[in-house]
């Protein structure tokens, strides 16, 4: 193998590893669930929608698509929060059959980075459904527990509003 051979394979290599890193898993999680009173399909109706988070996040007043197709991994969507700010995501999966979502957030006011995401909704029986909001990331800005406390804290917002909307 030539010097230039084997730094051409050595450059590809590294900046295969880099982009691979920005989508790294964090070492920090969050990890929430609520039971709904509704159907899964019901529920997914509304939850997992990738490009709907304004439909049912209070935080959340507008939802735009940014490129490709919704609910289509590769998509990326703008999210408007009610202050303003702004937080561009990218869909990395989605299953209809399996009721679950991930993306990553690429660009945001939140204190986190490396932030990986997966929305999942369940039948929990008797017309019960769990949904379940996890994520890993790495603080960004702040420490540990602030980026673990902002988290919750988006989390909890969606998750207690979704059980609201599905309350008998």
């Amino acid at each position: 193998m030539t010097t230039r051979t084997l730094l051409k394979t050595t450059l590809a290599t590294a900046l295969m590893l880099t982009s691979l890193s920005s989508f790294a898993e964090g070492a920090l999680s969050v990890d929430k669930h609520i039971t709904v009173n509704a159907n899964a399909t019901t529920v997914w109706k509304m939850v997992g929608n990738f490009n709907g988070l304004d439909v049912w996040h209070p935080l959340v007043v507008n939802s735009e698509l940014k490129t490709g197709s919704n609910n289509q991994p590769g998509a990326e969507r703008l999210l408007t929060l009610g202050n303003g700010a702004t937080i561009t995501e990218k869909l990395t999966a989605y299953s209809d059959t399996e009721t679950r979502y991930s993306y990553a957030i690429l660009q945001s006011p939140l204190p986190v980075k490396n932030y990986q995401s997966t929305i999942t909704v369940s039948s929990a029986g008797e017309g019960k459904t769990d949904v379940r909001w996890s994520s890993s990331f790495d603080a960004n800005g702040a420490d540990d527990q602030a980026a673990i406390d902002a988290i919750t804290g988006v989390y909890e917002a969606g998750l207690n509003q979704v059980q609201k909307d599905f309350a008998q």
